[in-house]
């Protein structure tokens, strides 16, 4: 019997890590990229003034996994609609952590940068300061390499 629930036990967890694309989420829940708006970065206002949006449990959209919470029921509506467009690269983890070979580091949302025309999150600023200040095309390149090895191969995250 303990040899069955070992084995249970091994079988779930392996399934439960390598459900589909992981998102950064929140240490103790499922919101993703700290509950901000992802929809709302996109917005003029949000570019020129390099603020965030807070979403609302009020609009919520569950995809990968996760809980993704939106300022408006219109935001809610948009990502919901077309969630690949909305998404941060690599799910909200943090973009120089990736190019670095770090593997997947969570971020909150609250440090990004738009580069072409990709949305990317950072765990501190001196990695997107990194970015900006780089050269940005070779280390999204890099990134690319290890999220889709991560991906790919069902690395453990």
């Amino acid at each position: 019997m303990i040899k069955f629930l070992t084995a249970l036990i091994l079988i779930l967890a392996n399934s439960i890590s390598f459900a589909g694309e992981p998102v950064s989420k929140s240490y103790w829940g499922s919101t993703a990229i700290g509950g901000h708006d992802s929809v709302e970065y996109y917005s003029p206002e949000a570019r020129t003034q390099h603020k965030e949006v807070a979403g609302d449990k009020r609009f919520a959209v569950d995809w990968k996994n996760a809980t993704w919470l939106f300022a408006s029921q219109a935001s809610a509506d948009k990502f919901a609609a077309e969630p690949e467009r909305y998404r941060p690269q690599y799910n909200g983890f943090c973009s120089n952590a990736l190019s670095l070979g770090e593997g997947l580091i969570n971020t909150d949302g609250t440090v990004w940068e738009f580069f072409g025309d990709k949305l990317h999150f950072f765990y501190a600023e001196q990695g997107r300061q990194r970015w900006l200040n780089g050269d940005w095309k070779s280390y999204q390149q890099q990134a690319n390499t290890a999220w889709n090895a991560k991906i790919n191969n069902n690395e453990e995250y």
